[in-house]
């Protein structure tokens, strides 16, 4: 059902979107960000039809991940078709130092291969500018929840034209903030147990545009990478380690783990192949038993700081 509205969407704004291209950039039914968006590399995926999923994916963003949330993510698989449908995205799982430097950073990212940094093809073309372009927006995954986890604006989207596209398009639930206000939302957002995941695109022009705020509550990524195993994000290239000697079994952290990564009995005990390395049981554990450590074999991590020349 939600599949069948979601093509008569797409094929509504293929219609649209084609006459109001054939009649030039004037045509009123395009809003400035998106002509911006066509502009700068969005038309290399126009007669794919990726350009109409992303479309819709962010200017819809309730009807489509509420959908997804009720009607999609319960019947996913982890079949291989599942995983190439889940690779699409691209999202990475952020530990807090890390997900803070993509909205410090300071300088530009030039155009660089950075696969051996970032293990997505599609990730090459990161540019960020000082100070970034910043906006924040109703979390769709909460917005589609009955009893959903407060606050609801929480989403940030970085760099332009995605920035424009969103004030736009969703003027009453979203407002541009500074660099001091992100990273405000990010503390807090930690300090609530939640975790940080940057997201990139094709269709995105090639490059990191968000990070969200998720919840295990709410967040249907979460949900369908935990209950049906479908890898919608990646490691934070991090494992979480256990000091057993400061470890008092209190149970918080199995409780928080978004990913059920986390056992207790005598002590906690890390499942290896689960964890993704977000903190979120470093941050909540009150006797500071926990630790994020690397892991080469967990992936790379996405530190922007390290990609500056």
């Amino acid at each position: 059902m939600f599949g069948t509205v979601l093509l008569i969407v797409v094929i509504v704004l293929l219609v649209v979107i084609a006459g109001v291209w054939i009649f030039g950039e004037r045509g009123a039914l395009l809003r400035p960000s998106t002509r911006a968006w066509l502009k700068e590399g969005g038309w290399r995926h126009f007669w794919s039809g990726d350009f109409f999923h992303a479309y819709v994916y962010s200017r819809w963003s309730n009807l489509y991940i509420g959908g997804s949330i009720k009607y999609r993510f319960p019947n996913l698989e982890p079949i291989e078709g599942e995983r190439r449908w889940a690779d699409e995205y691209h999202g990475k799982v952020l530990p807090l130092d890390l997900a803070r430097k993509l909205i410090t950073i300071e300088q530009d990212i030039p155009r660089q291969d950075l696969e051996q940094l970032i293990p997505y093809a599609t990730a090459r073309d990161i540019v960020l500018s000082s100070p970034p372009d910043i906006a924040v927006y109703e979390c769709p995954c909460r917005s589609g929840r009955a009893n959903p986890c407060r606050p609801t604006q929480v989403c940030m989207v970085v760099g332009q034209p995605f920035v424009d596209f969103i004030l736009e398009h969703h003027p009453r639930s979203s407002r541009r903030i500074t660099q001091d206000e992100a990273l405000r939302i990010l503390q807090e957002e930690h300090e609530r147990g939640h975790l940080h995941a940057a997201y990139f695109k094709d269709v995105m022009l090639n490059r990191f545009y968000a990070i969200c705020n998720c919840c295990q509550c709410c967040c249907g990524a979460i949900e369908a990478m935990r209950d049906r195993g479908v890898p919608m994000v990646t490691s934070s290239g991090y494992v979480a380690q256990v000091d057993e000697e400061n470890c008092q079994a209190c149970g918080i952290c199995q409780n928080a783990c978004p990913f059920n990564a986390i056992q207790v009995d005598e002590t906690a005990h890390v499942d290896w192949e689960t964890c993704m390395g977000c903190g979120v049981c470093e941050a909540l554990c009150p006797n500071d038993a926990i630790s994020l450590g690397l892991d080469a074999r967990k992936g790379v991590p996405l530190d922007v700081q390290a990609l500056v020349p």
